[in-house]
């Protein structure tokens, strides 16, 4: 069964409603360099993680590309999963990895509306999964855009890699099931689609994006 993932998580009551809709992990992110409304201070953070308590994993998402400055959040915060962004350097993973043994590292490869990769994953020697997400150009918006890439052009790349790999990029509860149907990923990841029009999550529309996650075979 899909693993879903339900990103930017800003309070106790996002995260209760993730846990109340079975959700296998909630991302929070802190550590911003590029534009986004969804991040929260350590301390939220960590309200949020502890609240959790170890019901479902938790991801540290973060902008940072400092190894030292990551490891520190994560240790503050509990997580037990760090979403890594692609403009890291590979020797900043490796502290990361050696600091934090039992913290799954997820490695971001962006890819474009029309389905070029713009990621150098081959580079990448820690990783525990990765995650292909829609990039925009426009905005310099990295995570949460809204918008879908080519989900065969997904499918294909999915293929070649060698670890579990989650798909994003302008997931929806009406369009999961296809993209799950198309891209066959290990997991899915959400954002803007589990919000309301107010930009805030909601409750209808994240058990409605898991159970129809789950209900593929």
């Amino acid at each position: 069964m899909v693993k879903v993932k339900i990103c930017a998580n800003r309070s106790i009551e996002d995260a209760k409603m993730c846990l109340d809709a079975k959700a296998d992990i909630i991302g929070i992110l802190v550590g911003q360099e590029h534009n986004s409304i969804d991040f929260v201070d350590k301390y939220k953070a960590k309200e949020i993680n502890d609240f959790v308590a170890g019901r479902c994993d938790v991801s540290l998402v973060t902008h940072l590309t400092n190894a030292d400055a990551i490891i520190e959040l994560a240790k503050f915060i509990g997580n037990n999963v760090i979403q890594l962004h692609s403009d890291i350097a590979e020797d900043e993973v490796e502290k990361i990895a050696k600091a934090l043994p039992n913290v799954k590292l997820v490695r971001l490869i962006h890819i474009s509306q029309d389905g070029e990769i713009v990621t150098d994953y081959k580079r990448m020697k820690y990783v525990d999964f990765y995650l292909l997400d829609s990039f925009n150009l426009k905005t310099n918006q990295v995570g949460g855009t809204g918008l879908t890439h080519d989900w065969h052009k997904s499918s294909e790349l999915i293929r070649i890699l060698n670890k579990p790999t989650f798909l994003a990029g302008g997931l929806n509860p009406e369009n999961v099931a296809e993209a799950i149907k198309i891209s066959k990923p290990y997991g899915v990841d959400v954002n803007s689609g589990c919000k309301n029009e107010n930009g805030v999550k909601d409750a209808k529309k994240i058990s409605q994006f898991v159970y129809h996650a789950k209900s593929v075979s």
